[in-house]
Formats: C-alpha cells, structure tokens, sequence
C-alpha cells in the first residue's frame, strides 16, 4: 500500500484510512496519543525498539495525514509535544472494534495451541505395564 492511496479520491475507504496507519509503529502511536497529548522522549520510552528518525518520520506523516498535531512551545530547550486531532481521535475510535476482533483472534489461536499442546502431551504420555 502506497502513501498516494491516502489521497486518492477513486480508492476504497477502508484503503485511504489503512494507507495513514500503514506501518510498523503507527497504530502504536495512535494508540499512545489517544491517552492524551505526548512529547516525543515520552513516547520513545513507551516503545522500545522506536528510533527517533522513525518516530520523526511517522509523526510527521501522521501530521501530514491530519492525525497528528504538532506544538512547539517557545522555551529553552525547545519542547515539542503531538496530541491527537479530531479525525486522529475519530480514527482511533473506529478501529476500537478491529482492535477487539484482533484480541479474540489472538486469544483463539493461543487456545488452539494450548489444545494442540495437551493433545501432544496425551499422545506422548506412556501408560504404565501392569506386572
């Protein structure tokens, strides 16, 4: 999926509103911001493995998307903190119930490699020789 399906008027919905969440760290984001309004250390800390280029990068296209909005405060040092827009904030409300589907698919897996498990564990299990 391209960034340029963000913005294409002839695109499927659901594609324009995938294309600005695309990515590794986006969805995480959202997620982060929607508990309210974070400065960029803040966030880092939250999500370990996050580089500062790639955060940087994926704010701004968040921003550039209209889900973000960025403040500069005008103090020394510089402070930088991002907060959800109104459409970041109805986005983050709509994928609330694909965020649950997802837990009941994750849960459903991980019970059916529990049941697996058990039925290895049966068959592996020797039964003791009556003498």
């Amino acid at each position: 999926m391209t960034r340029s399906q963000a913005v294409n008027p002839n695109v499927c919905g659901v594609t324009a509103v995938i294309s600005v969440i695309d990515g590794k760290w986006k969805t995480s984001l959202l997620w982060l911001l929607e508990a309210g309004p974070q400065r960029p250390a803040a966030i880092r800390r939250r999500l370990p493995g996050l580089s500062e280029k790639v955060l940087t990068q994926a704010l701004r296209e968040m921003e550039s998307d209209g889900l973000v909005h960025r403040e500069v405060h005008d103090v020394l040092p510089l402070k930088t903190v991002y907060s959800l827009t109104d459409f970041g904030h109805r986005l983050s409300d709509a994928l609330g119930p694909v965020s649950d589907l997802g837990h009941e698919r994750l849960d459903r897996m991980a019970a059916e490699r529990a049941e697996r498990a058990e039925q290895v564990g049966q068959a592996g299990q020797v039964e003791p020789v009556a003498s």
